[in-house]
């Protein structure tokens, strides 16, 4: 068969993929609550209170008998959170490729997350450890439940419909996370006049945010759909199975050059993230509600740059899409350097930016490496392509602090991120991806 046809559908199989699609939609709806107001905004703060109430007169608590700086232990337990999502994706996306029964173990891993984050309602007093765990827990669910979540993708969308199908998908997320969080910073803000302590209303946004994840989960369990395959051989361990995966993927040397491009080019993306408030409070000396206001106007922005760079993949092919969005990251953070400090006008627009370009560099990557993996491996790959999105993230991080070390200042160390973004740059331009999708076995669009 011709790998440049297309097949067109028949109505009734048109009908059935459009509603698998609107229902994947809806997941990408229910779970990025999680991501923004929990794990961006609210919890770190909250449970590091709760540590340092449980500390000694030194500073330090000690779980299992490890003496820990309380102002630690939010980072230690998403670094832990991590290394299990690490160990587990490989295990369950082998295990969803071999058997077909992926709906399953995106309901497990969903509800197991869900549970997990609506039982950080209990995390009063001294219950750090309580919340170390919960987090722990909700964490490595979430990075599972996304794998799946994305290695349906090749399989509700046709080539020459991915982009587009990705990029609402991760509009719909950064929608519902604008959504949520607005409500969580009217009770936040105004919480005496609803009654309540600030912990409580930490609280309760928490536990929103699992309800609604559990609450939506439902409309992509009940329209996506399992594609049975033969049961093959039971599924290696761990690191085990993420070996025979790395040894498979050398069999596709092209779709191993993408991954290490997005590999580096995703470590500036997600750096830029959690170093962007960081950079505004201690270089910038702007407050919290400015921080807030604009982590909500990037979650905004990012829909409609999610949106637009779809329809720009469209007219010039996803690659070509992408590579201009590194470029405008590139100018995002050249423009962050020179923000007059006290200005939060000139840091909103600065957020604008990045929310521009946010979602629809992440949507357009991800359909792109759907086009670049082997037919009954989608799991499989993705759990590879997941780890990269969020436990191979540390080098970002670590440029970032030791910029800051060696030089003392939080310009020279968010301009440091550049590299990332020209470095994947130059790579992704050398892949061939019209023979990547080719070698791979799949159908090639008629623009990628």
């Amino acid at each position: 068969m011709d790998t440049d046809t297309v097949r067109s559908p028949a109505p009734d199989e048109a009908a059935g993929r459009r509603r698998e699609q609107r229902g994947w939609y809806f997941y990408d709806w229910a779970c990025s609550v999680y991501s923004t107001s929990v794990l961006t905004v609210f919890l770190g703060p909250y449970l590091t209170s709760v540590a340092e109430a449980a500390a000694d007169a030194d500073g330090f608590v000690h779980p299992l008998g490890i003496p820990v700086r309380a102002g630690s232990f939010f980072a230690y337990s998403v670094s832990l959170s991590v290394i299990v999502a690490v160990l587990v994706m490989p295990l369950v996306g082998a295990a969803a490729d071999r058997t077909g029964r992926k709906k399953p173990l995106l309901a497990a891993a969903a509800y197991t997350g869900a549970a997990a984050t609506a039982g950080m309602f209990f995390l009063g007093g001294e219950r750090y450890l309580l919340g170390g765990l919960l987090l722990v827990v909700a964490n490595a669910a979430q990075s599972v439940a996304m794998m799946l979540y994305n290695s349906y993708l090749p399989q509700i969308a046709p080539p020459e419909e991915r982009d587009a199908v990705s990029s609402r998908g991760w509009a719909f997320g950064y929608a519902a996370g604008a959504l949520v969080l607005v409500a969580n910073l009217v009770l936040y803000t105004g919480h005496d006049s609803f009654g309540l302590s600030e912990g409580m209303a930490v609280r309760i946004c928490l536990a929103s945010a699992g309800l609604w994840w559990g609450a939506w989960a439902l409309v992509p369990l009940r329209r996506l759909r399992d594609r049975r395959v033969p049961a093959r051989e039971a599924a290696l361990p761990g690191f085990r199975q993420l070996a025979a995966t790395v040894r498979d993927m050398r069999r596709h040397p092209l779709t191993l050059s993408f991954l290490l491009a997005y590999l580096i080019y995703n470590d500036g993306i997600q750096t830029v993230i959690s170093q962007a408030s960081v950079y505004g409070s201690k270089e910038l000396g702007l407050g919290q509600s400015t921080l807030i206001v604009a982590v909500l106007l990037v979650q905004v922005l990012a829909v409609a740059g999610a949106l637009a760079l779809g329809r720009l993949a469209r007219r010039y092919g996803a690659k070509r899409a992408i590579l201009g969005s590194l470029v405008a990251w590139t100018l995002t953070l050249a423009a962050g350097y020179f923000l007059p400090a006290g200005a939060p006008v000139w840091f909103f627009v600065l957020a604008a930016g990045i929310g521009l370009v946010l979602g629809g560099s992440q949507a357009l990557s991800r359909s792109l490496f759907s086009h670049l993996v082997p037919p009954g491996k989608e799991a499989e790959y993705f759990s590879a392509y997941e780890m990269s999105d969020r436990g191979m993230s540390w080098l970002g991080p670590l440029l970032f602090g030791l910029t800051y070390q060696l030089t003392g200042s939080y310009r020279d160390a968010i301009i440091s991120l550049v590299v990332f973004f020209v470095l994947g740059f130059a790579l992704l331009a050398r892949v061939p991806v019209r023979r990547a999708i080719g070698d791979a076995g799949n159908p090639v669009p008629e623009r990628i």
